[in-house]
């Protein structure tokens, strides 16, 4: 009679730790089981190959346990490497890129072409079936020219600035995401829009996501950035914050900076429907699922 294999101890071990984790995650699988999770990817991670291999293993791995993952990425360093190919100069007022009729020709390309079709890429390489589509496709999102004021330090005079063709969600039309989620593939969309008119506008992505959210009332909104989430004035990562909480924190000024218009989305796209908004640390590997996973989460997640 042959006896059975004995499992020596680090595989012994190593079989329990992966029955342990298993046995953790399955309450959030329960949890997200045909939940809508928008994932707005950029900064950094787009860049590190290996984080970019793992966000695509992750992606199609939340839609092979039963979740419909959308995502919506930026691609703000591969337009400024076009922009300098082109010799086209380029400059920002308030973190939002100033895009001319030239510029626009080249933020859609990158955009809607380059940038899209690697991050459907990914995801495809990944065993999932991922399409790139921008905003202009299928009325997904109706745009408008981005109206902002400034105000002179010294004269306290408000002017109106021009961003040029920098544009902001109107209208979210989410029948070419149901058609697409509803078949089994992976929307990626672009930040691109389209007025009334026709004119292409260059939308910011965190503000694309925060619309699509809504629109979609997603489980989850999660913001991949380049920092852990919201600190607070130690440093220390905040968790959680309700809505009231992120305007008292910016009033007291612990939320300052470019981190304010982040909060806001976050905050627009939870008063639209969505469960909760996250903001998460891109550059650590495999956050989307440590986000959803485990019970600590990894980011601050903001709710009503």
């Amino acid at each position: 009679m042959t006896e059975l294999p004995i499992l020596d101890l680090p595989a012994q071990e190593s079989a329990e730790q992966q029955a342990r984790i298993l046995a953790q995650a399955l309450p959030f699988l329960r949890r997200y089981a045909g939940a809508t999770i928008v994932v707005k990817y950029g900064g950094h991670a787009m860049g590190d190959e290996r984080l970019a291999d793992m966000f695509g293993a992750d992606i199609a791995l939340l839609k092979q346990v039963g979740m419909n993952p959308v995502v919506v990425h930026g691609g703000g360093p591969q337009i400024n490497d076009m922009l300098k190919r082109l010799a086209i100069s380029s400059t920002f007022i308030d973190g939002l890129r100033v895009t001319d009729a030239a510029m626009v020709e080249v933020v859609e390309m990158v955009l809607a072409g380059t940038v899209n079709k690697q991050v459907a890429g990914l995801i495809n390489r990944a065993g999932a079936l991922a399409v790139g589509i921008c905003g202009k496709d299928g009325g997904l999102i109706r745009a408008r020219k981005l109206q902002r004021t400034v105000r002179d330090p010294d004269s306290r005079i408000e002017r109106e600035l021009d961003l040029g063709f920098v544009g902001e969600p109107v209208h979210v039309d989410v029948r070419v995401i149901h058609a697409l989620t509803g078949a089994g593939l992976i929307p990626v969309i672009a930040p691109v829009g389209v007025g009334e008119d026709g004119q292409t506008y260059n939308i910011n992505a965190d503000t694309v996501a925060g619309a699509i959210a809504g629109a979609l009332h997603a489980k989850r909104l999660l913001m991949l950035t380049d920092v852990p989430g919201v600190l607070d004035r130690d440093k220390k990562l905040i968790p959680e914050l309700s809505v009231a909480d992120v305007s008292a924190r910016i009033a007291d000024g612990t939320i300052t900076g470019g981190m304010i218009p982040k909060v806001e989305n976050c905050v627009d796209a939870v008063r639209r429907g969505v469960q909760g908004a996250v903001i998460l640390d891109g550059r650590q590997p495999h956050a989307c699922l440590l986000e959803l996973f485990i019970e600590a989460g990894l980011g601050t997640l903001i709710v009503p």
